[in-house]
């Protein structure tokens, strides 16, 4: 084949790219046809010429990972997946048959059933590396994936062994550029050297209000090349040369990471609409349609056109390159396994989400002591007793690990930096946006993060919470300073509405446990999930460690909640129900209505989403619907407490911001002491006819 003619084959690959964008758009009536039209060429060059990515096994743990974070551009990533031939199924999920993406798919853009949803899904279309919807994401996501990378390296390859060498692309827009969060992430990467990872930036200068000139205008390479990265630029996207020769050269660069500006025309080749807001979110309509597909050279009434040759010219390049690297490694794994059983295996186990084994053997037991000790001190001895026998839990906090008690303190932890990357102690800075995120892109490298803060600050990272809950990645969140009950830095840091916010997360497994024995029952529930992030809501003051030889097993946590204390003569008369903090509270009205000879149970509460999973047989042997009589106290708001109590039950709750004053006081101050929950209970059995007041 010519030059010319290899040339004229690129071009039609390109055009089939952009027409089949366009016509997923204009099917679906929704959509964002003029970024796709644009970055076609960039996202051509790279997946046909660099990109390692086996079609046939989409979880091949050496793979080049490619982030769409435009997530808005998903109909190009569709046509790509579809045009390269990408399979359904992975060494890790075999059941699935068929394309990845299939011409019904394209087809059904949009609609329910498709594998083309509006933005990228990660474990419903195969060959999505995560999801991206909110700007920003994808880019902090992939700098996750390109620390995992480096730390994978140092952890596992060995000389003549080179088992993980992946780079990391993450396509990006003037709206990713734009949010904050890609600015934290952009430190990061920086500051961590991340030499394999490479942003490419599609910059057409519009977004959904017009021209990016009302609102954008800042120097985007200087501000990179201040952080530390390494800044190239094409001038024109239709040059994939002059790509080409960009993306050589972030493989020659291995002490920084790289940002490409690429110059493209948004709605390139749309007679009327091209470099206007008018071809970013919405269909570009039948005239403009035809008119682009004539200037394509395409037969502007043909829908879905896939030229000859097209398909096996990605087959020849994308699919050769990457089959054959991956048979390459699997043969290299091979006799690394044969050397190196017990690595090989550690290996074998991220990658299916298991547990060594006596994971568990040494975790602390905590004696029964009045003064007891902080949750977040006893998750700190539980966490580094686990970590130190599970090579692949690592992370950190932003900047508070001496106060969220995250730090892995035995010998052979170390810190992750560029000087040591096989530490496993992460030092993410103030970007709780950015430390979240990329704890959702090692995860998605088979790593088992943590990420911890004050819980307060939870508010900062929303967006990157909600989509690791959304893929379903066993992300360990640790969040301390949990109430009011921290004090004196006031109500800015006292959080009150963010526990019911992680209550209502679909797919989060929130838990607040009540002493540093539940502290234990809760890490074993968070360290088995393989499909679903946790939260460990924890407390700055310390908790009484209540006496297990007088109240029940800790271990009853894994149910959501249970009966802590119960009635020792005859049915209960009165629930008293917490979490947390609160429960010593419950506990110390119990033993008085005790001795005033009256039957109350204390229920502790840590998980209502685990409780909720228990049958209707167990959480009617907890809360009997027959015992109307009902208590629940939390230093959190009040919203949906009444789910427990019912209507007529009292809430012993935050309904207002909190205080600054130490803690005792703010806790009095609001009603959380052992007087205020008597009272209450009393109030309680005169209503439900229990007991008259005494």
């Amino acid at each position: 084949m010519t030059t010319q003619e290899l040339h004229d084959l690129d071009r039609r690959c390109i055009n089939t790219l952009r027409t089949l964008a366009i016509d997923q758009v204009q099917q679906a009536n929704s959509g964002h046809p003029g970024t796709p039209m644009g970055a076609a060429p960039t996202a051509y060059c790279l997946w046909q010429r660099f990109m390692r990515f086996d079609p046939e096994d989409a979880a091949w743990p050496d793979r080049d990972r490619f982030v769409l974070s435009v997530g808005h551009a998903s109909a190009l990533l569709y046509g790509l997946l579809h045009l390269c031939g990408v399979r359904a199924a992975t060494s890790l999920d075999p059941t699935r048959e068929g394309l990845a993406v299939s011409m019904a798919d394209l087809q059904s853009f949009r609609q329910a059933g498709s594998r083309c949803t509006g933005h990228p899904e990660h474990g419903w279309t195969t060959g999505v590396e995560t999801t991206t919807g909110p700007l920003g994401q994808g880019l902090a996501t992939s700098v996750g994936m390109a620390i995992a990378q480096l730390w994978l390296a140092a952890t596992y390859n060995r000389p003549g062994f080179t088992l993980f060498e992946h780079r990391v692309f993450a396509l990006a827009g003037d709206g990713d550029m734009m949010e904050g969060l890609s600015a934290e992430a952009a430190s990061l990467a920086g500051h961590l050297k991340l030499g394999r990872l490479c942003w490419i930036y599609d910059s057409n200068h519009i977004s959904i209000e017009g021209s990016t000139a009302i609102t954008f205008t800042e120097n985007v390479g200087a501000r990179f090349s201040a952080c530390g990265w390494q800044v190239l630029q094409v001038v024109d996207a239709n040059d994939i040369e002059a790509t080409t020769l960009a993306l050589r050269t972030f493989e020659g660069t291995d002490d920084r990471p790289t940002l490409i500006i690429v110059h493209s025309h948004i709605g390139y080749g749309a007679p009327h609409k091209q470099d206007s807001a008018a071809a970013h979110g919405e269909p570009l309509g039948v005239n403009e349609t035809c008119g682009a597909k004539a200037f394509y050279g395409f037969d502007p009434d043909a829908s879905f056109a896939v030229p000859d040759g097209v398909r096996e010219h990605f087959q020849d390049h994308f699919g050769r390159r990457g089959t054959g690297a991956h048979d390459a490694w699997r043969a290299r794994f091979a006799a690394y396994r044969a050397q190196y059983p017990h690595l090989a295996k550690q290996i074998d186990q991220m990658q299916r989400r298991e547990l060594p084994d006596a994971w568990d053997a040494v975790l602390p037991l905590f004696a029964a002591d009045a003064k007891g000790l902080a949750t977040r001190d006893a998750s700190g001895q539980v966490l580094n007793a686990i970590a130190a026998h599970v090579p692949w839990l690592l992370g950190g906090a932003a900047d508070l690990a001496p106060s969220t008690k995250t730090t892995l303190n035995f010998d052979f932890a170390g810190a992750f930096e560029p000087p040591s990357p096989a530490g496993r102690n992460f030092h993410f800075g103030i970007r709780e946006h950015a430390m979240c995120a990329a704890a959702s892109g090692m995860a998605l490298s088979g790593l088992r993060p943590f990420a911890a803060s004050f819980f307060v600050f939870t508010d900062y990272a929303r967006g990157a919470i909600r989509l690791a809950s959304m893929m379903g990645l066993p992300v360990i969140y640790v969040w301390t300073h949990d109430s009011i009950a921290m004090g004196e830095d006031g109500p800015t840091h006292q959080p009150v509405e963010q526990l019911a916010s992680f209550r209502a997360m679909p797919g989060m497994v929130t838990l607040r446990p009540a002493d540093a024995n539940e502290v234990v029952a809760a890490w074993r529930v968070v360290m088995a999930l393989r499909d679903q992030p946790a939260s460990l809501v924890l407390s700055r003051q310390a908790l009484p460690t209540l006496d297990r030889s007088r109240y029940a097993s800790a271990n009853g946590l894994a149910r959501g909640a249970y009966v802590l204390a119960d009635a020792h003569n005859g049915p209960p008369e009165v629930l008293l129900l917490a979490s947390g903090s609160e429960v010593a509270l419950c506990i110390a009205a119990y033993e008085q209505l005790k001795h005033e000879g009256v039957n109350a149970r204390v229920v502790s509460m840590p998980s209502w989403d685990l409780f909720e999973r228990q049958d209707e047989r167990y959480r009617e042997q907890v809360l009997p619907e027959a015992v109307q009589a009902r208590v629940s106290v939390e230093a959190a708001s009040a919203l949906g407490w009444d789910r427990y109590v019912g209507r007529h039950g009292e809430i012993i709750a935050m309904r207002s911001f909190g205080l600054s004053a130490p803690g005792k006081v703010v806790e009095k101050q609001f009603g959380f002491d052992v007087g205020n929950v008597l009272a209450a209970a009393r109030r309680q059995l005169v209503r439900h006819g229990s007991v008259m007041l005494g």
